[in-house]
């Protein structure tokens, strides 16, 4: 896999959640982790994570064939159209657009997950009033972990 595409999770984070690709959120940052964890340098990020899933279970992808994709070294463009050709599931744009805007939004639906991103935003950043979802969170806890303030 060629070097110059990798991000160096350990030295910065990776792609925004929000960031789209073909009009999916999640995506881009899937490649980062996904190419980090193959050079070695994806420090605390796990490639398949459960948000990382909320893509796969809707595109119809299967992370290892993904990821063997990345290892033939194709770029962000390669790889979107790889997943329109073979993905299980042949979404349509504006089905796309529609689990993206979903997926900005998305919120805690059970108590656990509930208590769970609560316990972190207060980690995190306590005073910080505009966490309410997942993405939120993610971008807060990315920022804070690389020496940005709350």
């Amino acid at each position: 896999m060629p070097k110059k595409n990798v991000t160096d999770l350990t030295q910065r984070p990776p792609r925004s959640p929000r960031v789209r690709l073909g009009g999916y959120v999640i995506l881009p940052r899937i490649l980062d982790k996904c190419r980090a964890v193959l050079a070695g340098k994806n420090g605390e990020y796990n490639y398949g994570c459960p948000t990382d899933q909320q893509f796969f279970t809707f595109a119809g992808v299967d992370p290892e064939a993904l990821k063997a994709q990345v290892t033939a070294g194709k770029g962000d463009g390669e790889l979107l159209e790889w997943i329109k050709a073979d993905a299980k599931y042949q979404r349509s744009d504006a089905e796309v657009k529609m689990w993206s805007d979903w997926q900005e939004q998305r919120t805690p639906m059970d108590t656990e997950s509930r208590e769970f991103l609560h316990s972190e935003h207060v980690r995190i950043a306590p005073r910080r009033e505009d966490i309410a979802g997942w993405f939120d969170l993610l971008d807060l806890d990315d920022y804070v972990s690389y020496g940005g303030q709350p």
